[in-house]
């Protein structure tokens, strides 16, 4: 199908439906990855690409675009799947995933991978490049906007907050972070490794506006995205609260999903539970 923009809840919700399919295919057919990351923020991507951001796939250098940054780099399954899905990329190239040769490494890298605005991998780098572009943006003297999608055990990081208060600092309102509040990282739930809350309130005390929604219901993601376009003077972070492994019940809230593929016994049951939602 061609690439198509839409604010309809129910096809954005179609359309993040069939691609944790395609991020649950690929990581099970490459052995590893991350699913539960990937599951948790792929609504946050489809909300961008597929309503929010204005983007060429078929120009993917086009001067004017919004640019992206996934600075939770190991959920780059996801990303692959929508450029997949938009047309940047053939259809059948996102199942070398992780393969040897392959330009859809395991975080992205952009000398290799169309697509990819920043090179994430080492957390907590992301929103310090993301500020760089929104200054250049500025310098230019043009308009377009920079996203930048935060894990929460990577707040846990100190050039995170460096750089919140450098995009504060510079009144970057063509910067909007948006942090994938799912609650569990690598090896148990952030609140038990280093407790981050209340986040709203510390990005508030940075100089951000922040708003908190269900990151999960495109009916709250499209009017935050909305919202933080219209807010001048200061950059704004949407709080996006989601489940790690969201659709997948035995992957939900599971750190042992961070960083592990499914089994064949484990892809059947999560493709059927997939396929069965509605």
């Amino acid at each position: 199908m061609p690439y198509s923009k839409t604010s309809d809840p129910a096809e954005l919700r179609r359309i993040a439906r069939k691609l944790r399919v395609d991020i649950v295919r690929m990581i099970h057919k490459a052995g590893s990855g991350h699913p539960g990351g990937s599951l948790s923020v792929i609504d946050i991507l489809v909300a961008l690409y597929f309503s929010e951001m204005n983007y060429r796939p078929d120009d993917p250098d086009w001067p004017g675009r919004d640019r992206l940054v996934l600075s939770k780099g190991h959920a780059c399954s996801a990303l692959y799947a929508v450029f997949s899905e938009i047309g940047l990329y053939p259809p059948d190239e996102i199942w070398t995933f992780r393969q040897m040769g392959s330009p859809y490494q395991g975080h992205p890298e952009m000398t290799m991978t169309r697509g990819i605005e920043f090179p994430t991998g080492s957390l907590g780098q992301g929103l310090s490049g993301a500020n760089g572009m929104a200054l250049a943006a500025r310098l230019d003297g043009k308009s377009w906007r920079v996203y930048c999608i935060l894990g929460d055990g990577e707040c846990q990081e100190g050039e995170v907050w460096e750089a919140a208060m450098t995009a504060a600092h510079h009144r970057l309102d063509n910067v909007c972070a948006i942090v994938d509040h799912n609650k569990v990282q690598q090896t148990g739930e952030v609140a038990e490794i280093k407790n981050i809350a209340p986040l709203a309130e510390k990005w508030r005390a940075f100089g951000w506006h922040a708003i908190e929604v269900d990151g999960h219901r495109f009916e709250e993601l499209l009017p935050a995205l909305a919202e933080a376009e219209r807010t001048k003077g200061r950059p704004t972070v949407i709080i996006a609260h989601t489940v790690k492994g969201k659709g997948v019940s035995f992957m939900e809230g599971d750190p042992g999903f961070h960083g592990k593929a499914p089994d064949d016994e484990q892809l059947r049951r999560a493709l059927a539970e997939l396929e069965a939602e509605k």
